[in-house]
Parts: structure tokens; sequence; C-alpha cells
């Protein structure tokens, strides 16, 4: 049986499927406490070194989706629930462009969404995304695009909150033109929106960055999410 969703009087059925996209997501190594911080009840940050820990933003031009055309900026914990369990992701904000992405978001999955300006700028070799929210800057940032590999859809799990009781979204994200830049530059500017000073809590930084990777030509499936 079919799962369905009314949303503004529009039908979405399960699972939602990204068609084409851009993608792009930028790995910072942050303090393990500063990270916990940010952590909702009832999960754990992953921790990946003694007192270390990731946290990630995801950079999306949804081109061809279930959900509409739309751009997206997302801020990512990972975790795992409490007492053990599977490794994710924890999104903490996650502004777009568009309203019907927006609420389907909210009720659908319980991810953050909310409608805010994002502004992108692609040049052969790079990617600009710059996020405002209350007429404030909150982060601009550049990476470097490009690659020519090719992901096969990978296996994931987003965690989030419905009603205040924890939930899992099982996901999978391939695609092709991807690539992995490590020790590319990065530009980062931090604003002084009330999300920009949890980035800077973390201690966000050019320096900061992992890696980031990127993927021209993107697919994604969300499914059902479930109770944990």
């Amino acid at each position: 049986m079919t799962v369905t969703h009314d949303i503004l009087g529009e039908t979405v059925s399960m699972p939602v499927d990204v068609r084409d996209g851009q993608s792009a997501t930028v790995i910072f190594d942050v303090d393990v406490d500063a990270a916990r911080a940010l952590c909702p009840a009832g999960f754990e940050v992953v921790e990946t070194a003694p007192g270390r820990a990731q946290f990630a933003l995801a950079l999306i031009d949804y081109k061809d989706n279930d959900l509409g055309a739309y751009l997206e900026v997302g801020t990512i914990l990972f975790v795992r629930p409490q007492g053990g369990g599977e490794d994710g992701t924890f999104i903490t904000h996650l502004p777009v462009t568009e309203r019907f992405t927006c609420v389907a978001g909210n009720q659908i999955w319980g991810f953050p969404k909310s409608v805010e300006s994002i502004e992108l700028t692609n040049t052969d070799d790079t990617s600009r995304w710059v996020l405002t929210m209350d007429g404030e800057l909150v982060v601009d940032v550049t990476v470097p695009r490009g690659g020519t590999d090719e992901m096969p859809p990978m296996p994931m799990a987003a965690y989030t909150l419905i009603d205040g009781r924890p939930h899992v979204t099982r996901f999978t994200q391939g695609g092709s033109g991807s690539g992995v830049h490590v020790g590319a530059d990065v530009t980062l500017t931090l604003g002084d929106h009330p999300i920009a000073k949890e980035l800077v809590s973390l201690g966000l930084s050019a320096e900061s960055v992992v890696l980031t990777t990127w993927t021209e030509r993107m697919q994604a499936r969300f499914e059902e999410p479930s109770a944990l």
C-alpha cells in the first residue's frame, strides 16, 4: 500500500524521489563538547577521535524533485541513538527557498525547514552559497566544484524528532560527476545571525575543513520515517 501525505492540497506519494540535482558537502573537524551542546535529547554525538567530532554543511540545488525545484542549506551533526544504534545524521537547521518543500519536510519527516534567502553562484570550478535569514548573513561559503566519479546509491539514515519522538528516515543518495576534494580552497564567512553564532561556537573556519564533496548530477530517494 502506497503511503501518501496531503501537503498544501497536493498529494505526495512515498518514497520521494530526487531525479536531478547538484550537491556539495563541507565536512569540518570540531570539538565534541561543542557539538554535544547542539545535540538533541535521545541522541549522542559520534566521536571521530578523542575529544573530536565532525559537522557538515550540505548545499543542494534540487532541479528535478517530487517536492519541486529549490535550494537548500543544511547544518548537520553526526549522531547515533543514545544507548547504541546506527550512525546517522541530525539536521539542526534546514533553510530552503520554497514554501511547498518547507511544509512537506516539516510535516512528513520532521526536518527543521524554513523558507529563507539563498543565493547560488556557480563558476566552472567553484560554487558559492550565501544564506541570509531575517536580513542578516548566516553563512557565505565557496567550495570547489567538479569530479568524474560515479557514486552508486548509498543507504543512509537521517534522525529527526516528530512531536518530540525520535524517528529515523532511510534514504539513498548517489549520482555522477562526483569528486572528493581534500586540501582544496574553501572560503567561509559567518555572519551575526543566531544560527551563525551557533556555527561560530563550533569553531567552523576554512582551516577546520576536513574535505568537501561535489556531485554534479545527484539522485536521491527518501522513505517514510519510522519511530524509534
